[in-house]
């Protein structure tokens, strides 16, 4: 479950825009920036595939790669960085009718940061690092570490920051000349209280965060669990869970993300049936909330709703039909759209149609709105679909 804000919503958008975009052939053009990268050097490696395009086999194939790099290339003449999370450029030959062309360019700048960089011919565009970051929701923080060193970062959707990395200063438990093993044992206890501690500062840097999930902790060794049975991090910090990892360095991080899958899951799944129990029981005691796209419309454009809950992905249409033969008028709410036989023995045909799912999150968002997107999954998200078609909305008055 996840917040979704308008610029999240967006961003959602034009990823489902490219989707429907296919080539001919291998002549659809993806390029993707990450932060901080330099454009210039980008756009020289992109003259150099231009170069590359001319050994293209297939005459029309390389004029299309060429034209795409080509706009490519102007598009991003005299940037010297991206914007401050990257960014992907696509571009190609996209018309759908033989033997003719339609060159567009689209640009495209996430609300999270891109985490991989490269150029890709395809004969689509390749959007799946687009799609990744929309499955940031929730951000968490993460700790590796065992007796000696630890790394601390931030997981936010799939891009990861690491935030600091120590070392452990603490004296070994080995008694050597000169001091007794009763002084060298408090040393060492004294030291690894230090080296906790020293953690738990740097985990300050999750506290604030927006859309905060927890913590995770994982490493080799006892060292996590002693660390996770103190009191060494601010009391706002939850630790969801302890996962058994080989590293503490980046590679960890990532054996972290790995094994937590299901950690983070499970607490996503319990916010979400805690939310719609309290919607369930709203309902019962005809409290609070609405349902029914008329409804839910009604109470977001009057600011009546404090949160909208809507199944994500939502594909459902508020179709108006028209009998050509007597003008009766009907509304469906479907999928799908298609003539239908009328009673006069005339044909109902589609009038307008409204995407319930772009039409009640942009009124949302429009108002101040919170936007909740819940789950098929789990059986209270998939209660929700099938029983009040995936719309609802919590009020903040009757």
């Amino acid at each position: 479950m996840a917040d979704l804000s308008k610029e999240m919503f967006e961003f959602k958008k034009q990823v489902e825009a490219l989707k429907k975009f296919q080539g001919r052939g291998t002549e659809l053009v993806s390029v993707y920036i990450t932060p901080g990268y330099a454009v210039p050097d980008v756009v020289a490696k992109l003259r150099d595939e231009y170069g590359q395009a001319s050994n293209i086999k297939s005459a029309s194939t390389r004029k299309n790669v060429q034209a795409a790099l080509d706009r490519i290339m102007h598009a991003l003449k005299g940037i010297q960085k991206p914007p401050e999370n990257g960014m992907a450029v696509f571009a190609g030959n996209v018309s759908e009718s033989e033997g003719k062309t339609d060159y567009q360019l689209f640009s495209v700048v996430p609300p999270v940061p891109i985490p991989i960089q490269f150029y890709r011919c395809e004969s689509k565009f390749v959007i799946e690092p687009l799609e990744e970051l929309l499955d940031s929701g929730e951000t968490y923080g993460l700790v590796v570490m065992d007796g000696k060193e630890a790394t601390v970062a931030l997981l936010k959707g799939k891009g990861v920051k690491v935030i600091k990395q120590l070392e452990s200063t603490a004296h070994q438990k080995v008694h050597k000349g000169g001091q007794s093993a009763a002084r060298y044992d408090r040393l060492h206890v004294e030291g690894v209280e230090y080296y906790y501690k020293r953690i738990g500062e740097a985990m300050d840097a999750f506290v604030g965060v927006k859309n905060f999930g927890g913590v995770i902790v994982g490493g080799p060794g006892p060292a996590k669990h002693d660390f996770a049975k103190g009191n060494y991090w601010n009391y706002q910090l939850k630790i969801l869970g302890l996962v058994d990892t080989g590293y503490t360095d980046e590679y960890g991080i990532r054996e972290v993300i790995e094994k937590s899958s299901d950690i983070i899951a499970e607490q996503e799944i319990v916010k979400e049936k805690k939310l719609l129990d309290q919607f369930m029981k709203e309902i019962a005691t005809n409290g609070l909330v609405a349902y029914g796209y008329e409804d839910v419309k009604n109470v977001l454009v009057s600011k009546q709703a404090s949160t909208l809950l809507i199944t994500e992905g939502l594909n459902l249409h508020q179709n108006t039909y028209v009998c050509g033969a007597c003008g009766k008028q009907k509304t469906k709410f479907e999928e799908n759209s298609g003539e239908f036989p009328c009673e006069c023995g005339g044909k109902y045909s589609l009038q307008s149609s409204v995407n319930i799912y772009d039409d009640l999150v942009v009124t949302a968002e429009e108002n101040g709105i919170e936007v909740v997107l819940i789950s098929k999954e789990s059986p209270e998200g998939s209660q929700f679909y099938g029983t009040f078609k995936g719309v609802g909305a919590f009020l903040r008055y009757r």
